[in-house]
């Protein structure tokens, strides 16, 4: 089955989003979205989450967090997972309130700030919910430009700062921002997310793809990560195989079979017609190398050589 890339580090920006299982009903009553900001609140205390935006909706809500600590998953578990038990409880029902995994995209906030806020406060008048801002309570809006108190653990000067050094100012401006676009088809910013995963620019993803996703094991099950990573060449492969194991050709020629299954963006049957076996075939040896891989510890440290020295000839 499919999985979600986590690219996980010290003071990354995300926009989560998170939906109800089936597409029900995740907010039944003002005390559920209370409950909801309590959890955002104690991410902020116990896990040093900083939330620049949110919005919740009937069944989803969007944020926009920051996490110094680099520690998403224990962030989202903990939102998740406390408003999962206290929903169950209180309207007396049991199993998944929320489809799937939340779904988290790594933001380059220098580029995106402005605009990411904007479509996230901008989503009950898109949903037609409303057709003023100012009547919409479950969103960080009202407290960007002043007509609510803010909760204290919202993180609101970052944003907007882009739009002045005083905060009067800075509000107004955000305001005249984000209502310019009301009633107008705006184009989503995630039309230019990258690999489902990535939202920024030629040298962000090149930063990050540097950083964070070179030591990152190949993994069919991961569709984001084969989109990002940079895929070896079948050649490159069997070169490296035939070099490490050079006084083995057999397993050489095994070995990189199963490495272009695993490691290449090539076909079964593309993989099969440059080695002159079936598709069968080169999933038959895969499975021959894997099994064997995990009752040798030589040899799978033999193959990591194998790839660390295949990367390293593509930097």
């Amino acid at each position: 089955m499919a999985r979600p890339l986590r690219i996980i580090f010290p003071g990354a920006f995300y926009h989560i989003t998170s939906r109800g299982n089936e597409q029900r009903v995740i907010f039944k009553s003002q005390r559920d979205r209370e409950k909801f900001l309590s959890y955002l609140e104690s991410a902020t205390q116990r896990y040093d989450a900083r939330i620049h935006a949110y919005c919740l909706m009937d069944n989803h809500y969007h944020l926009l967090i920051e996490t110094p600590s680099g520690n998403l998953p224990q962030i989202m578990r903990h939102i998740n997972g406390a408003y999962t038990t206290y929903f169950n409880v209180k309207h007396k029902r049991y199993g998944h309130l929320l489809q799937g995994r939340y779904k988290a995209i790594l933001v380059d906030m220098d580029i995106y700030a402005k605009e990411l806020s904007r479509y996230i406060h901008l989503n009950p008048v898109r949903a037609k919910i409303v057709q003023n801002l100012e009547h919409y309570q479950w969103s960080s809006y009202l407290e960007y430009i002043g007509r609510k108190k803010p909760q204290p653990w919202l993180v609101k000067d970052f944003i907007l700062s882009y739009f002045g050094q005083k905060v009067k100012i800075a509000q107004q401006n955000y305001l005249k921002f984000v209502e310019a676009k009301v009633g107008q088809k705006v184009k989503s910013p995630f039309r230019k997310v990258i690999g489902s995963t990535i939202l920024g620019d030629e040298d962000f993803v090149k930063m990050v793809k540097q950083n964070y996703l070179q030591s990152v094991e190949p993994d069919r099950n991961l569709p984001a990560l084969r989109v990002l990573s940079e895929k070896p060449d079948i050649d490159d492969i069997i070169q490296a195989a035939e070099s490490a194991f050079a006084t083995q050709p057999r397993l050489a020629r095994n070995i990189a079979l199963f490495l272009c299954h695993r490691w290449s963006d090539k076909t079964l049957k593309s993989i099969g017609k440059h080695f002159g076996v079936g598709e069968s075939a080169v999933s038959q040896a895969s499975r021959r190398v894997a099994r064997i891989i995990d009752k040798d510890k030589k040899l799978k440290r033999q193959i990591q050589n194998v790839k660390s020295q295949i990367f390293v000839s593509r930097v």
